[in-house]
């Protein structure tokens, strides 16, 4: 096993419709709005950006997030991570009744040396800090919609 790996999933249950939704997930410069956790996305381009991560633990994560397939007929935004963590992530959006379901995944392999060296006794810590992390973004998506 490569402890430095990690491939997360999470789903959450949206009260707005699917176009609206994917519009909100297709603008991370907006994000730090809605989500505490992500503390700064700034554009380089029309499809790369640098993006700065911290959830509960005491650390930052800064990785470099290249589009890599934006459909909005499938509802799926993804892109390729390097720096502090090198892999991909996808949202895709479906309907559900009213609302929608937006899926997370992503897989990437830890760079950041710290967190490297911690990787075996923190692993469950670190996996902690991401269901955080997404709860979080979750609720702040949910408000957000909410109040456009």
């Amino acid at each position: 096993m490569d402890w430095n790996r990690y491939r997360f999933r999470s789903l959450w249950r949206l009260p707005a419709p699917p176009a609206t939704v994917y519009t909100a997930l297709e603008r991370a410069e907006d994000y730090p709005r809605w989500w505490r956790q992500v503390r700064e996305v700034t554009r380089l381009d029309d499809t790369t950006g640098v993006v700065r991560v911290r959830s509960v633990l005491p650390y930052d994560l800064t990785f470099t997030a290249r589009e890599a397939r934006r459909d909005p007929g499938a509802g799926v935004l993804e892109i390729a991570l390097s720096g502090d963590m090198e892999g991909w992530a996808r949202w895709t959006v479906t309907p559900e009744g009213a609302g929608s379901v937006v899926r997370y995944d992503q897989v990437v392999e830890v760079r950041k040396p710290l967190l490297r060296r911690l990787a075996v006794p923190c692993r469950p810590a670190f996996r902690a800090n991401h269901r955080l992390m997404m709860r979080a973004g979750a609720r702040g998506l949910a408000r957000h919609l909410e109040a456009v």
